[in-house]
């Protein structure tokens, strides 16, 4: 068989001998042809990886999606004709559940654009080179982050025997074990998220009435040079003032508040008033920021009054405040499995039993909206 006019090299596996899992089929989108051939090389040598097509721009992205289906989209950001952030949302589309990391020299620690391409649903970014730069720890750290989102897909980092969201006995049996979900008025909203968590929390906060202004803390997991953007964003998802965190400072009505990257997000009471508390202990996660240190925080302060929501991420943090806020007559509310990126931080809440609630993000809006219509 020939191979497709949208690609440089047939499709194929690299490599030989068995493996434990399906190989990660790739698309490269990039115009640079010297891009494309580098990063196919990079990782077209690896059994993990397969190569389904290297394309040269966004509508051939787009061309190649109607008829074939991959696990991650490798795509550059400034392109001729439609630029990568332009074209995101439609190759998010196109592609049937597909993890997209962008590799592009815009995507610099702290750039603009690395927040926006995370908020329209990349699952995450890379700077790209110089071209002396390529290979070496480039490539390493390039396979590995293709290795954490694919294998994300295929086998999600927490598995309970009860799989939430789908259908059938596996949907009963989580909506058997979920908590009952608390009453009366929300005081506080406290939002935990990683991988694939700009986006739900998108999604998330978008769908929020303006009329709900209960403080909203979030710990989302980024480098402290992201945060001022990441604030920015923000206050223009959720329609209401954000800032990035500062000790001390006292928490108001109507107002986001951002962990800042090089310490845990916390409350506290002083003098009556509940306050910003910062902290940089290290936690069971490893995280910086962590979740769980907000939502013990939230648990002490706030009790039933709270909820604590655990949006897309890889791994465990959350799982230990939640289960303070469920202790504290709080609830705690996760993301489904197929809404997320990664069902790790979710799944695990849902594996350990302190669920509430399983939604879509903004199914999660409308439940915090009609709990603030009842306690109104």
């Amino acid at each position: 068989m020939s191979p497709s006019p949208l690609t440089e090299a047939p499709p194929h596996r690299a490599g030989a001998g068995p493996v434990s899992l399906p190989p990660i089929r790739l698309l490269i989108v990039d115009d640079s042809a010297v891009a494309r051939a580098v990063f196919a090389r990079m990782v077209g040598s690896r059994p993990e990886f397969e190569i389904a097509a290297t394309v040269a721009s966004a509508a051939a992205a787009l061309d190649f999606l109607a008829g074939a289906r991959v696990d991650i989209i490798l795509l550059d950001i400034e392109m001729p004709g439609q630029d990568g952030l332009t074209a995101l949302p439609a190759i998010l589309a196109a592609s049937a559940g597909a993890r997209v990391l962008i590799v592009s020299s815009s995507a610099e620690q702290g750039a603009v654009a690395t927040i926006r391409a995370l908020t329209l649903g990349a699952a995450d970014t890379l700077a790209k080179p110089g071209a002396s730069a390529f290979g070496g720890r480039f490539a390493d750290v390039l396979a590995e982050k293709l290795l954490r989102l694919g294998r994300a897909a295929h086998a999600p980092c927490v598995r309970p025997a009860a799989d939430a969201g789908g259908d059938g006995a596996g949907a009963e049996a989580v909506a058997a074990r979920l908590r009952p979900l608390a009453e009366g008025p929300i005081d506080c909203l406290a939002v935990g998220a990683s991988t694939g968590g700009l986006h739900a929390l998108s999604e998330l906060l978008g769908a929020l009435p303006t009329g709900f202004a209960a403080p909203i803390l979030i710990t989302q997991h980024l480098p402290p040079a992201f945060m001022s953007f990441f604030a920015a964003q923000i206050a223009e998802m959720a329609r209401r003032p954000a800032e990035v965190a500062r000790p001390g400072a006292r928490i108001l009505s109507g107002r986001c508040y951002v962990a800042p990257g090089i310490g845990h997000l916390g409350v506290e009471t002083v003098g009556g008033a509940v306050r910003i508390r910062i902290t940089d202990e290290r936690v069971a996660s490893g995280c910086m920021p962590s979740v769980d240190p907000m939502f013990m925080s939230v648990a002490e302060i706030y009790g039933p009054r709270a909820l604590g929501v655990v949006l897309s991420g890889m791994g465990r943090d959350g799982a230990l405040g939640a289960a303070r806020l469920a202790d504290s007559g709080a609830s705690v509310v996760a993301q489904t499995r197929d809404t997320s990126v990664v069902w790790g931080m979710p799944g695990a809440v849902v594996s350990a039993g302190l669920a509430s609630a399983v939604l879509p993000p903004r199914q999660i809006a409308e439940l915090i909206a009609r709990r603030h219509r009842a306690a109104a």
